[in-house]
């Protein structure tokens, strides 16, 4: 699903306009209707006080008309103007005309006004300011944001919470509205997935207002949301007169003593997401734990005891994944140097792996193309350098994977896998997954789809939402707290499994 920019919907509802013929006026009717059907299939009449704050803009004009609907079937209801300017939009005008031919008299608010009453049993309907908005609230608007949070009352907003811009994080965040829900309107925003700006989103769902759909298919956009429908193309069945030699030859490189755990839980995850073979490449003292607790995994051992020294293997792999619990010790990384002058493939490069190319960063240069890095924020930091905020983490991570030709998988709540200037956004996954190994899992799954022969930047989109789905599967069962790393890896065959799950047939009416 494309993530459009506030300037591509404000073009898609021009074009809706122009060939669908209609005027703003009646897509903002639509626009209501599809809030208010929504509102009235959970409430069903029932008596409850809805409070509907609205600005002086389209969004206001969205709230203006969902209150004459709610108002036409006899709901109770209290209309407040949020007079926040001397400029008013047209359609607001309009539907403010309308509201008081059927006897509705909203209230006005401006700087002199007192705050209105909020019970935490009323239903606040959020319309202040939409997509549009381009600087701080003046301070009474805030103070009447701040008001709405305190109150406890459940807050639905108009397509984005009111105060939350769309392209930055809020001037203050005291003047955003915590949303309860955000009904929004045909396609999600990017302020929904990231984390500075996530938190003023607890849920939300999209309204389908039927903008022009030939737009909507033809542009490009700068990310998109990952989910079932995207990721189900990129599947790639298995033949039935296949065998193990059609499916790669992963190694997986790391371990130190005392962290050998990352590269079995690696291992592990590599085999389950379906690479034909797996290898192991660790120091020696790993050997007899890997070759023990997974006997499907072949192993090799560096010449060092403790560390890894000297990376070779006396056969060409599929792919090479590296860097989980590998330590940092010079000879380690003189090797991994090494590794990178003489591989041509792409690789996936993990934990210390990434914290080796950030201490020397002439690495980069050797660093093969489409290779894929999954940092977790602190060696996403080292590797591209401090960021102000989100925005600017992203700006970062592109340039970063322009200049390098790399994929980056941004881990996080909403994990996002960036290459070149393309950002996909997933929608699996729960805070159980923030436990020890859940990153070693990833760079496995990723590292045996890879093997199979999944394009780099397709293996790191469909690695982290099966990685995801997995978890999600698991913490079904197990719950947040006690949902571990080899529990996700139980779950990767499940994660398949529901992934290529057929919808169930609708009941057939009898005649």
């Amino acid at each position: 699903m494309k993530i459009f920019s506030p300037q591509q919907i404000h073009e898609a509802d021009k074009s809706t306009i122009q060939k669908q013929q209609i005027s703003s006026g009646e897509l903002m009717e639509r626009a209501a209707t599809k809030l208010f059907d929504w509102i009235h299939a959970r409430l069903r009449g029932t008596q409850v006080t809805l409070k509907l704050f609205c600005g002086i803009g389209n969004n206001g004009g969205d709230g203006l008309v969902l209150a004459r609907l709610l108002h036409e079937h006899g709901y109770a209801i209290q209309v407040y103007v949020v007079n926040f300017s001397d400029k008013r939009s047209k359609d607001f005008l309009l539907n403010l005309e309308r509201l008081k031919s059927a006897k509705l008299w909203p209230d006005f608010l401006n700087s002199e006004s007192e705050l209105p009453p909020i019970s935490p049993d009323d239903i606040i309907v959020d319309a202040i300011f939409g997509i549009g908005l381009n600087r701080e609230p003046n301070t009474w608007v805030g103070n009447l944001i701040m008001h709405i949070n305190n109150s406890r009352a459940f807050v639905l907003s108009v397509d984005i919470p009111s105060g939350l811009p769309t392209d930055k994080c809020p001037w203050n965040p005291d003047y955003a509205i915590k949303a309860s829900y955000v009904l929004t309107f045909q396609a999600p925003k990017l302020v929904f997935f990231l984390p500075e700006t996530g938190v003023f989103v607890n849920q939300w769902e999209l309204l389908d207002i039927g903008l022009d759909p030939a737009y909507l298919q033809t542009t490009e956009t700068e990310f998109e949301l990952i989910g079932r429908p995207e990721v189900l193309p990129l599947y790639r069945p298995r033949l039935k007169f296949s065998h193990k030699g059609n499916y790669g030859h992963a190694i997986v490189v790391g371990g130190s003593y005392g962290k050998i755990g990352a590269v079995h839980l690696a291992s592990d995850a590599c085999l389950s997401a379906g690479s034909g073979l797996v290898t192991a490449f660790v120091p020696r003292c790993g050997y007899q734990s890997i070759q023990t607790a997974l006997p499907e995994v072949m192993v090799l051992t560096d010449g060092g005891e403790k560390i890894i020294s000297e990376i070779t293997f006396p056969f060409e792999p599929t792919v090479v994944g590296i860097g989980m619990g590998i330590g940092l010790d010079k000879i380690t990384a003189n090797a991994f140097g090494a590794l990178l002058k003489a591989m041509e493939k792409p690789m996936v490069i993990d934990a210390d792996g990434l914290n080796i190319l950030a201490q020397n960063p002439k690495l980069l240069r050797d660093v093969p193309a489409f290779s894929v890095l999954t940092p977790h924020p602190k060696e996403l930091e080292r590797l591209v350098g401090k960021w102000n905020d989100d925005f600017e983490k992203l700006a970062k991570v592109k340039a970063y994977s322009t200049h390098y030709n790399v994929v980056i998988v941004i881990k996080g709540a909403h994990t996002i896998t960036v290459y070149k200037d393309k950002g996909f956004v997933n929608t699996t996954g729960n805070p159980g997954m923030a436990t020890a190994g859940s990153g070693d899992v990833l760079t496995g799954m990723i590292t045996g789809l890879m093997a199979q022969g999944y394009p780099s930047l397709h293996a790191a989109i469909f690695g982290v939402y099966l990685h995801g789905l997995a978890g999600d599967l698991g913490v079904s069962e197990n719950g947040y707290e006690a949902l571990k790393a080899s529990t996700i890896i139980s779950n990767i065959g499940n994660a398949f499994m529901e992934l290529l799950r057929q919808p169930e047939a609708e009941p057939q009416e009898e005649n």
